[in-house]
């Protein structure tokens, strides 16, 4: 299922979503620019599990950098498709949860969002030593955050029917309470594993999702029409 648009209209020039669509993009041209460099790039500034496990009390001195990595790696992605794809759900979903919110919670939201999966990913995979990169925890939060303000939105979705592709609306809850169950059924097939399948954080997406429903509790936006 491929979102093409919801049905609410957004009142406000959405700032932050664009300023962070924005900046993904750039990062992305950062990263083309590593050159042979970008995979000791990645396992600097990505997310990874196995670097926080303490074999020694020089370790702690890692640690600075390795809590940057809860942020710097939801700004960079593994491919094209892979920014391509979080950026369409970001623009979909991210300027009405931020004209409901506000641009600087909206961006806490965002960020605390992409910490708590870092967090989730860290605890349930911490073997893991492949970098987490990208920002879908972070637009799981995004997702969460939706999924508890619109429910009764309607996502106008692509769906493959056979061959062909047809474009039916969704119910937001049905849409993304789909997609989190999917994630979350995923996640538990990768316990165990040293990396979870496809190179797919599965639990930071549900990591992600449920932040974005706290934090919808914890800022409790007003309604602004």
């Amino acid at each position: 299922m491929i979102p093409l648009r919801d049905t609410i209209p957004s009142h406000h020039i959405a700032v932050i979503t664009r300023l962070l669509v924005a900046i993904n993009i750039a990062m992305f041209f950062f990263e083309l620019r590593q050159g042979a460099a970008l995979e000791p790039f990645l396992y600097r500034f990505g997310l990874v599990p196995s670097h926080w496990m303490v074999s020694h009390l020089r370790d702690f001195l890692d640690w600075p950098q390795l809590f940057l990595t809860l942020i710097s790696s939801q700004f960079l992605h593994g491919g094209l498709l892979h920014l391509a794809s979080n950026l369409l759900y970001l623009w979909i979903f991210g300027d009405n949860v931020e004209d409901r919110l506000g641009p600087v919670h909206f961006l806490l939201l965002y960020l605390g969002s992409g910490v708590l999966a870092g967090v989730s990913q860290l605890v349930l995979t911490p073997h893991s030593g492949i970098p987490m990169v990208g920002a879908s925890g972070a637009i799981a939060g995004v997702l969460g955050a939706y999924f508890l303000l619109f429910p009764s939105a309607r996502i106008v979705t692509l769906l493959p029917f056979g061959i062909f592709w047809h474009t039916v609306e969704w119910p937001a809850f049905v849409f993304l309470g789909f997609w989190f169950l999917l994630q979350w059924f995923q996640g538990l097939a990768t316990i165990g594993q040293m990396a979870d399948i496809g190179g797919v954080a599965f639990w930071a997406h549900v990591g992600g999702f449920i932040g974005g429903m706290l934090g919808i509790a914890i800022l409790r936006p007003q309604r602004r029409w």
